[in-house]
Formats: C-alpha cells, structure tokens, sequence
C-alpha cells in the first residue's frame, strides 16, 4: 500500500507531466484548462463542461471547440488537463477537510 508521501509524489509527477510534457497545446493552454481559468472562448464551455458537470458534455461542445480551430488531439489534451485539475482541487480540499476534522497536519 503506498505512503501519504508516495500517493503525493504520484500526484504531483501526473500532474507535472499533464501540464508540462509533450504535447500539441501549449504549457500555458494546459494550464488554463487545469485551473479552469482563463479559457479562449471556443473552449470555455467544454472546459467548464469537464471540471464541473462531466455528465452534461455533450457533441456539440466538441464541435464547437473544432470550429474553433481546436484539433481532436488537441482538444483531449485539453479535456485530460480539465479533469486532472478538477480531480486535484478535489483531492487537496479532501485533505484539507480531513486534517481540520482530525486536527493533523495536512499531508
């Protein structure tokens, strides 16, 4: 069973390697797309889409971010950047909530 130590370093290598491994969207695109932050338009919807009601994503929010320029490989990274995000902001509120409940120190 992995350590609190290792289940963080995990976290912290995916999310180093979604935001700043190879890809076909920019590191600051990603980024944007991990903090749901900032989004160029043709994407805000699809991103928002992701992070907050992932079961509301539908076609249409893809065809639009196409029409917006976006490339199907583009457009996954983008998705992946939003969910691993989202996940992460969850996580970390988790363990925030976790450690003022205990009243230990947040790993």
């Amino acid at each position: 069973m992995a350590t609190d130590d290792s289940k963080q370093a995990l976290l912290r290598a995916l999310v180093d390697r979604v935001l700043k491994g190879d890809g076909t969207t920019s590191a600051e695109e990603r980024d944007r797309a991990f903090r749901n932050t900032d989004v160029p338009t043709p994407l805000r919807e699809l991103i928002d889409k992701v992070a907050t009601k992932p079961t509301q994503v539908t076609d249409a929010d893809f065809t639009a971010a196409k029409a917006g320029g976006f490339s199907e490989d583009q457009l996954f990274e983008l998705v992946i950047c939003a969910a691993v995000g989202q996940s992460t902001r969850m996580y970390d509120a988790a363990l925030t909530a976790l450690a003022e409940a205990t009243g230990t120190e947040e790993n």
